[in-house]
């Protein structure tokens, strides 16, 4: 499956991996409602980033959470 093109289905899987791999508990940050098609890139970059990662430290999973607060819409 290719995550290329900016769909809400993509959207969806890209922030389901992203909070499997950041380990979040805390779901509601991640409902994909709560973002914005425009800013499918800058997510997909850092899907890409996080998903390529063999291991992120917790000082690096917390900014990683920090960079999806600031995408999400305000």
């Amino acid at each position: 499956m290719s995550l290329d093109q900016p769909t809400q289905e993509n959207l969806k899987i890209l922030l389901e991996q992203l909070g499997d791999r950041l380990g979040v508990a805390n779901r509601i940050l991640l409902d994909e409602k709560d973002y914005d098609l425009n800013r499918y890139d800058d997510l997909k970059f850092l899907h890409d980033h996080v998903m390529s990662s063999d291991k992120l430290s917790p000082s690096e999973t917390h900014a990683f959470i920090d960079e999806l607060r600031s995408v999400r819409k305000k």
